[in-house]
């Protein structure tokens, strides 16, 4: 029986510098997984290759419910189920918010239905107290850092992918949109949505039931445990949690 997402040593690379070694890691479907390490050690990389990024070499086999995507072009990818949730979104002037969204999901599922597209984001859009002005904006301009979030949280339940990596989605966020993206991800969650957060906070992890710690250090996995390993990391530090690794 498949892994629902697998990863078999995974190495990639920016043209001869090695970013990412042997990396290996499973998700069981259903769950909300961590990835956190120090600043600059490799977890956006780690989400751009899987999401398929131009710029990024790889290596290795990715398996989401058994098929291989690492051979899939970036909307391939999307439309097996895949969802990246950036950490400094683009703005993109000219277009709406919700010309945006509507385009996507057309392009993710195939067709739309206007009438239950717009109930659902409707409703999305109040459980994350959002104003329905927000829609007529065009996409991330002016938007404050607690805003962007919010956007890629939208996406995130109203696309409802099999699978999440969201980027650093509490980078920037006061307490009160912290709580409202952490509801997102938990109701996502609910929906069926696996989830993988990147981050190298705790603060987050106050808001959501994690099953999943994983630490990133040399390229690789260096040490994997439950919520209580983040625990350990926000007092003590890597230095610390990795000295016994």
């Amino acid at each position: 029986m498949s892994k629902f997402f697998e990863i078999k040593n995974l190495k990639v690379s920016i043209g001869d510098k090695n970013i990412i070694s042997d990396l290996n890691l499973t998700l069981d479907k259903g769950t909300i997984s961590t990835i956190m390490g120090k600043n600059g050690i490799g977890k956006s990389t780690l989400a751009y290759a899987i999401m398929g990024h131009p710029l990024y070499q790889t290596e290795g086999e990715v398996f989401l419910e058994g098929t291989e995507i690492l051979s899939l072009p970036v909307h391939k990818r999307a439309q097996t189920g895949i969802f990246l949730g950036f950490q400094h979104p683009i703005e993109v002037p000219g277009v709406t918010v919700v010309k945006f969204l509507q385009q996507a999901y057309k392009a993710l599922k195939g067709n739309i239905d206007y009438t239950k597209f717009q109930k659902s984001l409707s409703e999305w859009m109040e459980f994350l107290n959002i104003d329905k002005s927000f829609l007529y904006r065009y996409l991330n301009e002016g938007f404050s850092g607690g805003e962007k979030k919010k956007l890629e949280t939208l996406q995130l339940l109203l696309f409802n992918p099999k699978l999440a990596i969201l980027d650093e989605p509490d980078s920037g966020l006061d307490v009160d949109a912290l709580k409202i993206v952490g509801q997102g991800i938990k109701k996502a969650r609910e929906n069926g949505t696996t989830v993988l957060l990147i981050t190298h906070y705790q603060k987050l992890l106050d808001f959501l039931e994690v099953d999943k710690v994983f630490v990133l250090n040399d390229g690789k996995i260096a040490i994997e445990g439950d919520k209580s390993l983040a625990e350990t990391i926000e007092k003590h530090g890597y230095d610390f949690v990795l000295a016994k690794a």
